[in-house]
Parts: structure tokens; sequence; C-alpha cells
């Protein structure tokens, strides 16, 4: 189920009205290339509905879509369209972003959001710089550091999955059909909830346990969210199943994401554990919207991994 996300700076831009009607049958027919090597429904997100979008200044999609040429287009793209914008894959408005995205010194949210959610950033073809397979953008987040009540920022280059023409189709390929037979192996393609994830988790994920208070917080996930953590409790499973306590005595090969909590803020990792135990679930990934945390223990004895939070990162 690859996750499009429309790339708002390539659109409402000053490009002329013709190029502008070429470049968003352009965009129709590469997010439909995409569709059709994907054997889970492709989903395109975006930061407003696809009916009030301003492909240029002074052309609105509804010119597009008007014309009955590309009538069947629309409707395609319409069956992609996601129930809600991208802005869901972030926290409130009202609460400071701790993670931001820029390209060529243009705020990125549309691009930002494929790399957090692992997807594919798409731009309408108006300009050079989206003639591109792969974007490079600037990442500035601030990390925590052993003072609770202190952030640093750290700024990073990361590359990002694009696509603005149907040739860029060919350079994703393996990952989109890699993608699509993974999901479908391992039953996740049918998990489109939270609330299917929980009932499902037995038969998806047998080597972990998750506390009883997680199914309210799993029931609660944001939509947006929900296939990116199926892949890190899937990494979780994985990592235990994969592990040999002969050969790794000090445990299981996680994720690389995973790292302990700080000093000063495990004191809010205590949990009682499934047999009552006060348990410290100190190790934790990260996962959008930030700063969402999921929390979790190695149990040796039985070779499971406990799951104790899927939410907000503790103590904030």
């Amino acid at each position: 189920m690859p996750l499009l996300f429309l790339n708002e700076i390539s659109c409402g831009t000053g490009c002329e009205p013709a190029h502008a009607d070429r470049a968003m049958t352009e965009f129709a027919r590469t997010t439909r290339a995409v569709a059709k090597e994907d054997r889970t429904p492709t989903v395109l997100v975006s930061a407003v509905e696809l009916k009030s979008l301003q492909i240029a200044e002074g052309y609105p999609i509804g010119k597009w879509a008007g014309n009955p040429r590309n009538r069947d287009a629309w409707l395609r793209l319409r069956q992609m369209q996601n129930k809600s914008p991208f802005k869901v894959a972030f926290p409130d408005e009202k609460e400071p972003y701790d993670v931001e995205y820029r390209h060529e010194g243009d705020r990125a949210d549309g691009i930002g959001a494929a790399h957090l959610l692992d997807g594919l950033a798409v731009s309408l073809p108006v300009a050079a710089r989206w003639d591109t397979s792969t974007l490079r953008v600037e990442r500035e987040q601030l990390n925590d550091v052993d003072d609770p009540d202190t952030e640093v920022s750290e700024v990073s280059e990361v590359e990002v999955r694009h696509l603005s023409a149907r040739d860029h189709v060919e350079d994703h390929l393996t990952w989109i059909r890699e993608r699509a037979a993974w999901l479908l192996k391992t039953g996740l393609a049918d998990v489109h909830s939270g609330a299917a994830l929980w009932e499902k988790r037995a038969e998806l994920f047998p080597r972990l346990g998750f506390l009883p208070h997680v199914e309210q917080q799993l029931r609660s996930l944001l939509q947006v969210s929900v296939h990116v953590v199926l892949r890190r409790l899937a990494e979780l499973d994985r990592a235990v199943t994969d592990w040999d306590p002969d050969i790794r005595p000090e445990g299981p090969l996680w994720p690389g994401s995973t790292r302990p909590e700080h000093e000063q803020r495990r004191r809010s990792c205590w949990f009682p554990d499934l047999d009552g135990t006060q348990q410290l679930f100190d190790l934790h990934i990260d996962f959008p919207p930030r700063p969402g945390r999921l929390h979790f223990r190695l149990v040796p004895k039985t070779r499971t991994v406990h799951i104790a939070h899927i939410g907000r990162k503790l103590g904030v």
C-alpha cells in the first residue's frame, strides 16, 4: 500500500495554463502507473482535498477535471485520494513541530510526510527541480538530551523517494513490488485500522505480547500512522524470532532506530507487566506523528517482546 504524498510546493505556481494542464495529466498518469504495479490499494494523500487543489495560479483543478478527456483520470485520482490530508501525520497546529523539512529553502511538508511515513513524494512536473526520482531535502529535528526540559536541534540531509513522471516509476519498481509482496505475505495488507491491528495481533505478531491498556492506544491510532506502527511491530517480531541467545547473549539485533530512554525520563517507563510485576520499558522506537513512541522490553525466558506503550512520548 504505497502512500503517495503530493508535494504542495509544486502546486499553485505561476506556470501557464497550458503547462499546468499538461502537468496535471502527467501527474495523473504517473500515479496510475504506480497503482498498476501495486497489488495493494495505493493511497494519494494531499494537503487539501483534490477538488480544492490549485494546479497553478488561476488554474483550479476543476478546469482540468471538467474536460471530458480527463474524466476517467479524475475518477481514478479520486479513488486514490485519502479521506484525510497529510496534516494528520503531524501534531495539532497549536503544538510545536519537532521535525521540519525544507527543499531548496522552501518548507516541504508533503515531502517530509513521505519521508516520515516511508512513502513516495509526488510532484506536478512544472519545474526542473522536480525532474528526479530522488529528492535531497534538509531535515531539522529537535532531539532529546539528558535534561527533559532541554532540546537541541539537529540538521541533516535525507533522501526521499520521488516521482513527477512515468519514467520515474521504473526507478521504484523493486520497492513497490517488494513492499506489496511483503504486505500480502504477512497479512498486513488487510489491516487498515488500529482496531484491526489489535484483533489480528496474535496472528500477525506471535512473538509480541501487549499490555492490556495498549488496546485502546491501538484503536485510537490515526489511520495514516497505522501502517508505520505495523512495520515497527513486524520489525520487533522478526528481530526476536531471528534471535539466537547463544550467538547474541546481549539480545536481539533491534531495528536501527531503537534506543533506551534517557536516565531522567526512565521514571515514566515503569509499567505493570503481564504477570503483574513492575518492569522497566525504556527501549523505544519513534513513529509519526511525532512525538509518537513505541515502548517495549525483551523477556529472554520466553523469547518474546512485551509492548507497554504506543502513543505520544511519555511525560509530555
